[in-house]
């Protein structure tokens, strides 16, 4: 017998055992207690080991070590003509190169969908309650990943996973639900009802142990800027929004503009009860300018005017109640004084020129509350309950966005350092869980997608800083071009408009 043959009602697995005909090491195959069994007596430079196949064609066999030999050197030739296609050629190309190869592993090829992790429950807190079923696909997700694989030249993953989320768009059946689930399985279904297996202790007695994520029917308003922002720019990058998918997104666009203003559970979808969350504004606000700019640049039909009072009105509420004027920064929710590391991300969208007054004092505010020795927290639990107990390490994610802002501030030595200094805290194989505890180690589900994503596209920006800021520039480098985004007229009595000149991450000029 070469192996064990394992069937469920939903799974059917076959573990093949790696052996020499003649010279057998695996020996005594029993099941004892209803666990399979085996002994195995090896002398030196032999290789043995076990395939583990799912829906295998044929019963159980003998693999001998010469076949998984040339299957490891087929996948290492893969792998070398993979990253052979990624045009990047800046600083820390092999740390990009495992997150781009990382990346690549998380993604489902017959869909283009990218979970955010391949685990569920291991804890952000040892012990703890803070434990989650991350092997979906999240929406969020869509913007940055567009935006790395296509900077790096990954063309085909990157039009895999727009397709995916033209097809979430396109399901959208109009009034009494929301348009855009918070997440997805891979194949596109939606069912990610929550259960605890009680029966599990979890990673370290870290309970409970949980199946499913209830967030994926909560109100994220975010989702529709990430989803709006990657049909965007996959549109401006040879991806063009079909007829189909533009006639739905009219549809979603319209939702935006009634719901924008709604208290919902934010990015990091917290269990402390719905907020009215500045970055949910931001990425509204985000929905309503992308969306405006595909039906004017292509001569889309829309409800341009509708949509532009309705941006206008995100952009004035943000500046009026998302700024504490008491702590000199924009704030997680409006009328608070809590800070919130998902807007470190406001210069890079394009809401707010990286060099405005506001911004580097909100970013001075950040860098004093919410970082320590350059790893970042996302926001502080005491000061904004987020109906869960104990506390969690650093956000990964929220560290590599900290380096971007850093970057387009002008603060290029410190974004280095942070940067470097971040890049030791992955494991030996370059992976990132989501979080990191105190102690230096990994918590939270492992590997993260969006962890991932951060690293890439702080790499590609701050890569490109520090080129345009060396002596003697090359005129064929790119750099982030100043890309005017439409700011809002003036209100009747309302604060006078200020020109801006963000610069989002996706566009770049020759000079």
């Amino acid at each position: 017998m070469g192996g064990w043959h394992f069937v469920s009602r939903d799974t059917d697995l076959t573990l093949h055992t790696v052996d020499a005909l003649g010279d057998e090491c695996m020996r005594d195959r029993r099941i004892r207690g209803g666990d399979v069994c085996m002994t195995v007596r090896l002398r030196a430079g032999m290789a043995r080991g076990l395939v583990l196949e799912t829906f295998a064609d044929g019963p159980p066999r003998i693999v001998p070590p010469g076949e998984c030999d040339r299957l490891l050197e087929d996948t290492i030739t893969f792998w070398h003509h993979w990253l052979a296609r990624s045009r990047y050629t800046g600083r820390w190309r092999e740390m990009v190169n495992r997150s781009a190869m990382t990346l690549k592993l998380m993604t489902y090829a017959p869909s283009g969908a990218m979970v955010a992790a391949p685990t569920t429950s291991l804890p952000e807190q040892v012990g703890g309650e803070r434990n989650w079923d991350y092997r979906y696909a999240w929406v969020r997700d869509a913007s940055l990943s567009l935006h790395a694989l296509l900077g790096l030249g990954f063309t085909e993953e990157a039009m895999a996973f727009t397709e995916w989320l033209g097809d979430r768009v396109q399901e959208y059946t109009g009034p009494g639900e929301h348009p855009l689930k918070v997440m997805y399985r891979v194949d596109g279904s939606s069912d990610l009802a929550e259960q605890t297996l009680g029966h599990w202790e979890g990673y370290r007695r870290s309970a409970p142990v949980r199946v499913g994520n209830g967030a994926a029917d909560q109100l994220q308003l975010d989702t529709y800027g990430s989803a709006l922002e990657c049909l965007h720019f996959a549109d401006q990058q040879g991806l063009p929004t079909t007829c189909r998918i533009w006639q739905t997104l009219i549809d979603t666009v319209d939702w935006v503009c009634e719901n924008w203003d709604r208290p919902e559970a934010g990015i990091w979808e917290t269990r402390g009860g719905d907020k009215d969350f500045t970055y949910g504004r931001l990425m509204s606000w985000i929905a309503l300018d992308r969306a405006i700019r595909m039906a004017t640049r292509s001569g889309r039909p829309a409800e341009v005017q509708r949509w532009t009072k309705e941006r206008d009105a995100i952009y004035w509420q943000i500046l009026q109640r998302g700024w504490s004027p008491g702590r000199a920064a924009f704030t997680q929710y409006l009328g608070s004084d809590v800070l919130d590391s998902a807007l470190l991300r406001m210069p890079a969208v394009g809401f707010i020129p990286p060099q405005d007054p506001r911004w580097l004092s909100t970013l001075d505010a950040i860098r004093k509350d919410l970082v320590s020795d350059g790893l970042v927290y996302r926001y502080d639990p005491a000061a904004s309950p987020d109906g869960l107990l104990g506390s969690e390490g650093t956000f990964s994610a929220c560290t590599f966005w900290y380096v971007e802002a850093l970057a387009r501030a002008g603060h290029l030595r410190e974004g280095r350092l942070v940067f470097e200094k971040m890049l030791t805290y992955a494991n030996h194989l370059g992976l990132y869980s989501e979080e990191i505890g105190l102690t230096g180690e990994q918590l939270g589900n492992f590997p993260q997608a969006l962890t991932h994503l951060a690293l890439v596209t702080a790499a590609l920006s701050l890569d490109a800083h520090l080129d345009a800021a060396r002596p003697g520039f090359p005129p064929t480098s790119a750099v982030p071009a100043p890309f005017l985004y439409a700011q809002p007229m003036a209100a009747a009595g309302g604060p006078p408009v200020t020109p801006t000149t963000p610069y989002p991450s996706d566009h770049v000029i020759r000079r």
